[in-house]
């Protein structure tokens, strides 16, 4: 059958083509494994492969259009036309593609449904090209005409403002508070523009403008490198502009903060799903390897921590960073090939940080832009954690932290598209968006906890009486170590055995002993043991171990500190008795040969340790916290 479109894959290792009502993906490698699936009920005569969102368009003379992922799986199935359609073409950035047909042109948003239909008297469109600032485009016309079209009326939103491109060169800004409407006129064509923190970047082809929402008639401009800007993205201190020669970041006055950048780095295939920006960090994924994330100091643009990037075990598809908080406490949230949800620190010098799984088929992630509250929508419902960090403090805690709701009402594959404030906007498959609220209470928890207004907190939660609230307020306690908040909070939603945990933890003589309980009741054992040697308490070491069972852990802190081994017999023995088992253990036998087990003196050199801690308590200039 003849080939009527071919396109290359993303990575330039598979060619797409098509057969009949085929479509075929071969890689160029020999003996590799050719995919090949039925796509259209009619003779397929276009495709397109983008290399931004790695997503297929295919149209056919079966009067539709198609959009597939690179497994071959339909994501949008058209409604038929009147006529077959002859052209399909993706814009650069992957976020719209173009449809030709006989007298029709139409413009679609990635995920298929349209935005805007046009009737041109030209016969069918046979083929469109998009210029590479994806603002126009050019179709070859079956009358002998050439048809030029630009893309105008993009629309952005941000709290009470909403912008959109009337013209090529102008923009209505429109204040629904005050009904205040603003036109904003540019030299040269706009190209790409971003709304968020108070600020409209806008980039043309020549120049960048950064307008204040305060005031619109001064924007300040300045000169750009290459002129075709991909993408914009905006933290509240500053933004990030990426095009053909690299990553600039600038302060909203101008000026220019840093380039980040990384071995076999191309800025061209980035979008908003691979790229994350905060206060203080920059995360970009990388197309080379998919497993790693380059996470970048803002300020400086050098990589972060000990400089090695962040290597997951499966290929990564979308990252973000929250916006909030400490530098130290940075975290980044990802979803994986497999659709699941994962958080980690971005922070890490030498020791290895746990990557943590806190979702299951998950589409779509956003972080709250005022605090650091993260939402999505997994499987069918549709999730807020309203804090993440639970994971590292009390895992069996973070279920009781999550507010859930039915997500049916979105139809399948919904984006969201922003979390601002309480609000989340989601963007359903067919196109139009939804607005849910979430409670406030949450975001002003942690507006308090971030400025250690413990009493406050607990008032807010008696105030609103919600279990979801206690439990935040229980894991931030923890988390920042005050404890006497932490037991307030576990006590209102019934954890009676880590109140009691808490109060044991309360009465222990040291600082550094309280501070490795604490370690321990968030299940970090290895550190608790490290601060309890290097505070030269080995026998509470010993006996940390001792409590959890950890037997030949604890054999070998005393025979390395030659301390305490008949402490540890003693109780392996009464443990082995109350279960009425015999030792197996060689070590164990080898030691406890012609050694007689007396209580008593074990008790009273127990006692001497505590007594030894309580003096050294007393004498350091520690406050007790």
């Amino acid at each position: 059958t003849p080939v009527y479109s071919v396109s290359w894959a993303p990575d330039s290792d598979k060619v797409l083509y098509t057969s009949g009502k085929q479509l075929i993906i071969k890689p160029l490698q020999p003996n590799a494994k050719v995919l090949q699936w039925k796509a259209h009920d009619g003779l397929i005569l276009k495709t397109d492969w983008n290399s931004v969102n790695d997503l297929i368009l295919s149209a056919g003379e079966d009067c539709r259009y198609k959009v597939w992922d690179s497994f071959g799986r339909v994501l949008y199935n058209s409604q038929p036309h009147e006529y077959p359609i002859t052209s399909i073409a993706w814009a650069l950035d992957g976020e719209l593609f173009a449809v030709g047909s006989f007298n029709t042109l139409r413009l679609c948003d990635k995920t298929g449904w349209s935005y805007a239909l046009e009737k041109p008297n030209t016969g069918s469109i046979f083929a469109i090209s998009w210029s590479i600032d994806g603002t126009q485009l050019a179709g070859a016309c079956g009358n002998g005409q050439v048809l030029f079209a630009h893309v105008v009326e993009q629309h952005w939103e941000w709290k009470n403002f909403e912008i959109t491109l009337i013209k090529r060169r102008t923009m209505k800004v429109h204040n629904v508070i005050n009904d205040a409407v603003d036109l904003l006129e540019f030299r040269d064509r706009v190209i790409k523009a971003s709304l968020n923190y108070g600020y409209l970047v806008v980039s043309t082809s020549l120049q960048c403008y950064v307008f204040s929402t305060k005031n619109w008639n001064t924007p300040l401009i300045f000169d750009l490198k290459e002129g075709t800007v991909s993408l914009i993205l905006q933290a509240e201190r500053h933004f990030l502009l990426v095009d053909g020669g690299g990553l600039y970041l600038y302060s909203y006055e101008g000026r220019l903060i840093s380039s980040p950048k990384y071995p076999g780095m191309r800025t061209d295939i980035l979008n908003a799903q691979t790229v994350s920006l905060s206060n203080d960090t920059l995360a970009v994924k990388d197309k080379a390897d998919e497993k790693v994330i380059y996470i970048f100091e803002a300020l400086s643009g050098k990589p972060l921590g000990d400089g090695k990037p962040l290597t997951h075990k499966t290929e990564i598809v979308e990252i973000a960073l929250d916006q909030k908080g400490l530098t130290s406490e940075r975290k980044i949230a990802f979803i994986d090939k497999n659709r699941d949800l994962f958080i980690t620190s971005v922070k890490r010098f030498g020791k290895e940080q746990k990557i943590v799984k806190i979702g299951t088929m998950v589409q779509s992630l956003a972080w709250n832009d005022t605090s650091n509250i993260l939402c999505g929508i997994q499987d069918s419902r549709f999730t807020v954690w309203y804090y993440p960090n639970t994971v590292y403090v009390d895992k069996d805690l973070l279920p009781k932290t999550l507010y859930e709701k039915d997500a049916s009402e979105f139809s399948q594959t919904p984006q969201i598209v922003s979390f601002v404030g309480n609000q989340i906007t989601i963007r359903r498959a067919d196109g139009s968006l939804v607005h849910l609220h979430v409670s406030p209470y949450p975001a002003i928890l942690h507006d308090y906890i971030g400025t250690s207004r413990w009493e406050d907190g607990v008032r807010l939660c008696r105030f609103v009486k919600d279990q979801t609230l206690w439990a935040c307020l229980a894991a931030m306690a923890v988390a920042n170590k005050d404890m006497t908040t932490a037991e307030i909070a576990y006590a209102a939603i019934g954890e009676i055995d880590k109140v009691q945990y808490i109060n044991s933890i309360k009465d222990l003589p040291s600082k550094e002993s309280r501070m490795a309980h604490m370690l321990l009741f968030s299940g970090n054992t290895q550190e608790a043991e490290t601060l309890l040697l290097q505070s030269g308490l080995v026998y509470q070491a010993i006996q940390v171990n001792i409590n959890l069972y950890n037997w030949e852990r604890a054999l070998d802190l005393a025979v390395k500190h030659r301390t305490h081994v008949d402490t540890v017999l003693a109780y392996r023995q009464k443990f082995l008795e109350d279960f009425g088992k015999k030792e197996t253990n060689q070590r164990f036998l080898q030691y406890a040969e012609g050694l007689e087990v007396d209580w008593n003196k074990i008790k009273a050199k127990i006692e001497m340790e505590i007594a030894k801690e309580r003096e050294r308590a007393a004498s350091s200039p520690a406050v007790r916290t």
